[in-house]
């Protein structure tokens, strides 16, 4: 089994942790995790670029010179992409729908895969627990430097835990979520992942089927 090892908010190391192979020992599995990945960062995608087209630009549909005789090749209103002032062909529009579907195992096995790369590589921390005495701002920072914690950190609280978000918001490089919500964006967009043992607990119970 896979083991990690657990700390108090001190920075000191308390017991080894054995936990489920199935969420924090998987094999790594690069493509399934990048198109995750791709996926959800697509469905948060608001596209904004927008051209007109030849129906929406301003301009009349009146023929601008005759047929023939004149030298240039035949047009049949100003209107058209080729025409100065015309519209834009195949140009980028708002309208446009990057959402996709994600199967939810394939969901639930890239976070257990992200979670084992984190802790194969040293970047998950784990605590006893997340509760601080006083649910202030310096003393989550306290805790980060205990641990000796630095760069982008993601702290991810259990239900028990969630107020303390309101001591980790204004940390710079810090980013809280709560551990149901977890997901492979959030993970792999930070260096280090913090977990308490009631987290580790719940993705144990969540995703070892």
């Amino acid at each position: 089994m896979a083991v990690i090892a657990i700390h108090n908010q001190e920075g000191k190391k308390i017991e080894d942790l054995k936990v489920s192979d199935a969420v924090f020992g998987a094999a790594a599995n690069d493509e399934l995790v990048k198109q995750v990945f791709m996926v959800m960062a697509g469905n948060q995608r608001n596209p904004i670029a927008h051209v007109k087209g030849k129906g929406e630009v301003a301009g009349s549909g009146k023929k601008p010179f005759r047929q023939k005789g004149t030298g240039s090749a035949r047009q049949g209103q100003k209107r058209n992409p080729v025409m100065k002032g015309g519209g834009v062909s195949f140009g980028p529009k708002s309208d446009r729908n990057f959402k996709r579907d994600l199967n939810k195992k394939m969901k639930q096995k890239a976070v257990c895969i992200a979670l084992s790369g984190k802790l194969k590589n040293g970047q998950l921390i784990a605590v006893d627990s997340l509760l601080l005495k006083e649910t202030k701002t310096k003393s989550f920072v306290k805790v980060l430097n205990n641990l000796k914690i630095e760069g982008k950190t993601l702290a991810a609280f259990s239900q028990e835990e969630k107020k303390m978000n309101l001591a980790s918001r204004n940390v710079k490089n810090v980013t809280n979520t709560e551990v149901k919500d977890l997901n492979v964006m959030d993970i792999l967009n930070n260096k280090y992942l913090i977990l308490s043992k009631q987290s580790i607990a719940f993705l144990e119970e969540k995703f070892k089927k």
